[in-house]
This record gives structure tokens, C-alpha cells and sequence, in this order.
């Protein structure tokens, strides 16, 4: 039996661009017979944008530039796209990706963590917070310590796994080791599954 083609995603639930994108990576799931595997990568934002405190006018301009066109996206899918009051690290919240996916309950965990963050109705930093949300979507008690043992030791090896094979930031999809990064670099990674004769499936 053959195996069937993977393409990694690279997502964070702090990301803008993550959250619009995907709906679109559904799409590509749907049309292509593959499997998406979804995997955290969080994002250290001051570690390549800097702190607020450091952050001058061009830099703050490129800020409000990136939310608007995040905006213009979600808009079209009639999602609510609220900027974050803060800069978070949101390891939790991540690390409850991989959590809903051991218990089977990833898509609508997936839904809900983009959809209430960016309505700023969860604390993505909050372990509480995101164990009631797990709950929500119906998976088991024990996120606690899934967090402070072998899922958070995961969550952290999957971010040393991704910067060691050239992963800087989300979405960021890779097929057969190629990077494609951001949402609209979709079109090209469609164009190079359909080089490599990967089927398509019938009408949804």
C-alpha cells in the first residue's frame, strides 16, 4: 500500500496570518489526496521584532500594515479579527494542539483557539484557560500535567525541529522539504503537488 503524501504545517495561534490561512490549508487537505499534519511552532516575538519598548515609528507603521491586511483577509471569510492587547508567548495554547490531537478532537480545538483569541476571550498563556477550552471540545481532564511533562517537552523539541530545518515563521508548509511560507504561497505549493502527480480528489 502506498503512503500517503504529507505536507507539515507550521501554525501559531497568535499569528494573523496564521489564523486567516487556515481555511485556505483546509481547502488543501479537501482537494488534494494528502494528509496536513499540523504541528506548533510559537513564535518568540521579541526575539526578532523587539520588545514594545524598543520598537520605533517604521517599525510600529509595518505593525498596523500587517494587521490591516490580516484584517482585509479575515473579512472575506467573515471571520472577527481583534489586534492582541499584548505580546504573548503562548506555549499553552500550543502545547493544547498537540493535547487535542492525542484525543482526537484537533479540528474543533483548532477552530475554537483561533476563533477566541483573536476575539481576545481566551488568555493563551492562561494553563487554566486552555485546559477549560480543551474540556469545551471534548477532551479528557489532564492538560496540567500533559503541559509539565512529556507535552510540553514535545511542544519545545518541535520548536528546536523546526528552526533546525529552516522554519522562521507561520503558516509555513513544507512538502518533501521544500518551505513554503505564508498563506499566499499556497498557490505555488498547489502548483508543485500537481508537478509531482499528487491525485486530486472528486468533487466535495
Amino acid at each position: 500500500m502506498s503512503v500517503q503524501p504529507t505536507v507539515t504545517l507550521w501554525s501559531d495561534y497568535v499569528s494573523p496570518y496564521a489564523f486567516v490561512a487556515k481555511a485556505w490549508a483546509y481547502d488543501l487537505e479537501a482537494d488534494y489526496d494528502l494528509r496536513l499534519d499540523w504541528r506548533p511552532y510559537t513564535l518568540d516575538i521579541p526575539s526578532f521584532q523587539g520588545s514594545v519598548a524598543e520598537r520605533d515609528p517604521h517599525h510600529w507603521r509595518r505593525v498596523r500594515y500587517a494587521y490591516m491586511d490580516a484584517r482585509r483577509f479575515a473579512n472575506k471569510q467573515g471571520l472577527t479579527l481583534r489586534g492582541p492587547k499584548k505580546i504573548y508567548f503562548d506555549r499553552p495554547l500550543q502545547t493544547g494542539m498537540l493535547y487535542a490531537q492525542k484525543h482526537g478532537v484537533f479540528r474543533t480545538y483548532n477552530d475554537l483557539a483561533f476563533d477566541r483569541f483573536w476575539r481576545r476571550e481566551v488568555d493563551p498563556e492562561d494553563v487554566e484557560a486552555v485546559e477549560a477550552l480543551l474540556r469545551e471540545v471534548g477532551a479528557p481532564a489532564g492538560f496540567a500535567d500533559f503541559l509539565a511533562g512529556d507535552g510540553g517537552a514535545r511542544h519545545d523539541a518541535l520548536r528546536t525541529e523546526a528552526e533546525a530545518t529552516g522554519i522562521f515563521g507561520v503558516p509555513s508548509f513544507v512538502f518533501e522539504g521544500e518551505l513554503f511560507w505564508g498563506g499566499d504561497r499556497i498557490g505555488l505549493l498547489r502548483e508543485r503537488l500537481d508537478e509531482k502527480g499528487i491525485a486530486r480528489r472528486g468533487p466535495r
